[in-house]
């Protein structure tokens, strides 16, 4: 998908428009509205929109490799998870005393496995600084790791979809068993308090929803300044033609990396920000199905938009919000029908599809009048 550049400040200028509005105007209509009134906005709604934004988040990170340089992974919920794993353990630490078992050091669930002192994993974790540092590293990390040797080896396509698929399914059956000291099958949840502050507060949940919009706004500048930079045009170029761009003397494989790792730090983040609104993280988290629609919210909005995944991600699940609760048992069938819908009918997806309709007329006019002339 090509762009005029005034047409991109463009797009970008309506988004951050867009998301400063929402950033603004639900709070004040979940604070100033009354209970009763049309208008007011409540807090579980607040906390479902602050859900949303973080699976916006997450897309939008799954575009800047997909969308940007043909990575297609099927593992960013690993990231994501991973993010939000390492917030949960902030949180427990914070729980203390006030757990069914009131041990003021282990978590209520190594004190039911009896484990007499802290994994050294969870050391550190008492610190929120130290926390919010591993939510970035340790996805960021896994994706270093991961694409070095991934990249060097000259792993891509299909083969890579399946590495990265295969990736986040062992990480699942991993933090799936008691003794990696990370919750079992239950997780951690029954979280008190986040930087003093209770949880299940108003205001608290309020704060995380403007955190959340303002994670987007960030990860959404950071990635636009990536793709728009000589380092984009690489990435475009590795895309479209990986082995003409290696020919022409580019390190490929650096490039890969980098986005890779930025892109999992993003996920992170989105994982984190997750957590304290939904009130639990679990191995499901890391679920091979979680990253699969990852991809299709990409899909939908429009890969290679940065604001296309955004809408998608919202989109598809406010409509799974919808129908699973209306419609429970159709839910899967509708969002695969979805999935083959925009592969048949929008290629491009909504925003894609919408810029070329739109820019077309655009191109054909330039195009006329610099014949004229």
């Amino acid at each position: 998908m090509s762009f005029s550049f005034l047409q991109k400040d463009r797009l970008a200028i309506v988004f951050m428009a867009i998301l400063a509005g929402f950033g603004v105007i639900v709070p004040l209509l979940n604070l100033l509205m009354p209970e009763g009134s049309f208008f007011h906005i409540p807090t579980y709604a607040v906390s479902l929109l602050g859900k949303y934004i973080c699976f916006a988040i997450l897309a939008l990170s799954l575009d800047l490799v997909w969308g940007f340089c043909g990575i297609l992974s099927l593992g960013h919920g690993a990231f994501f998870a991973l993010g939000g794993y390492a917030m949960g353990m902030y949180l427990m630490r914070q729980i203390g005393a006030r757990g069914v078992y009131a041990n003021p050091v282990l978590p209520d669930f190594m004190v039911f496995l009896n484990m007499k002192e802290l994994p050294l994993p969870w050391y550190g974790f008492s610190s929120f600084s130290y926390a919010m540092l591993m939510v970035f590293l340790v996805p960021g990390l896994l994706a270093f790791v991961f694409g070095w040797f991934a990249f060097r080896s000259r792993v891509s396509g299909v083969y890579l979809s399946i590495i990265t698929q295969a990736m986040t399914f062992a990480m699942m059956l991993a933090f799936f068993r008691n003794d990696m000291g990370f919750g079992g099958n239950n997780g951690l949840t029954d979280f008190k308090d986040i930087l003093g502050f209770s949880v299940q507060a108003s205001g608290t949940r309020l704060t995380l929803y403007m955190l959340s919009i303002l994670a987007l706004g960030g990860c959404y500048l950071v990635a636009r300044m990536m793709v728009q930079s000589a380092y984009g045009r690489v990435l475009i170029a590795i895309r479209d033609a990986e082995s003409r761009t290696r020919f022409l003397g580019y390190r490929v494989e650096h490039f890969k990396v980098l986005a890779f790792t930025v892109s999992a730090c993003m996920a992170g983040l989105a994982g984190a920000l997750y957590v304290p609104q939904v009130g639990i993280i679990n191995p499901s988290e890391f679920a091979p199905g979680n990253s699969i629609e990852a991809v299709i919210w990409v899909a939908v909005g429009g890969r290679g938009t940065l604001v296309g995944p955004v809408l998608g991600a919202v989109l598809v699940n406010f409509a799974k919000t919808w129908l699973t609760g209306a419609l429970a048992e159709f839910w899967l069938f509708a969002l695969g029908a979805l999935f083959i819908g925009v592969t048949l009918f929008l290629p491009k997806g909504i925003i894609g599809t919408l810029s070329e309709k739109f820019s077309k007329p655009k191109a054909e006019a330039d195009v006329a009048e610099e014949v004229r002339s």
